[in-house]
């Protein structure tokens, strides 16, 4: 399957508690009827995230597609500007993102109620090309990722490659998700020397500065 990743900020004005209830409790009845989702997931920033200021981002949207055609006929179908209609409601579409994604389970498991979902935007090293960053990212940096504590489940989402043809560059390389059973145990693990490990490796094949990163709640609409 592929999955597209879109990350929102929310429109100009609009509270955090108002962004977050209309996109959870409106917008879904939108996107669930586009042709061929078998999948839609809401991670929802953090309350607590703003008490630090604006975070990057107010959080992603993902939506599963079987294929590439079908994910073609979704963005082509007619649902899909009722779709694009009802953003403009709640998301400032002008810094809205998206990411055509292939995912790898690093680590998997089962999250409870309380979890959060840490989310990195990842871009690659100068000079680093597609494959490398790729590679480094699968083969070096996720077995330093399944060894931090208290991680409970851990994604890899790639940019599909055809997101860099004609020489496009896309926002992103790829996402990393980590869940873990609470905030505190997100804190207990970035403490560790597991996770002080997979942040100095990528210095590897990631851009210099820290990451793009949300702690998020995930609220499933449709397994």
């Amino acid at each position: 399957m592929v999955k597209v990743l879109t990350f929102l900020k929310r429109k100009a004005g609009m509270s955090v508690e108002d962004f977050q209830r209309y996109w959870l409790t409106r917008h879904p009845a939108v996107v669930v009827r586009l042709p061929g989702v078998r999948r839609y997931v809401q991670s929802h920033t953090l309350p607590s995230a703003y008490r630090k200021g604006e975070p990057v981002y107010d959080g992603i949207a993902e939506v599963w597609a079987d294929d590439t055609d079908a994910l073609r006929a979704m963005t082509r179908s007619p649902e899909n500007a009722g779709v694009q209609a009802d953003e403009a409601n709640f998301i400032d579409r002008a810094t809205m993102g998206i990411l055509v994604t292939e995912e790898r389970v690093i680590v998997e498991g089962a999250a409870g109620a309380d979890a959060v979902k840490a989310v990195e935007f990842l871009s690659r090293k100068p000079g680093t090309s597609v494959d490398e960053f790729q590679r480094h990212w699968h083969e070096r940096h996720a077995p330093l990722l399944a060894r931090i504590p208290g991680l409970r489940r851990c994604v890899l989402s790639a940019t599909r490659r055809s997101a860099y043809e004609a020489g496009r560059v896309p926002r992103h390389d790829g996402a990393t998700s980590m869940w873990f059973d609470s905030a505190d145990a997100l804190r207990a693990a970035a403490a560790s020397p597991a996770y002080a490990a997979a942040v100095a490796d990528r210095d590897g094949f990631v851009a210099p500065g820290q990451p793009p990163f949300i702690v998020t709640q995930e609220h499933v609409v449709v397994a």
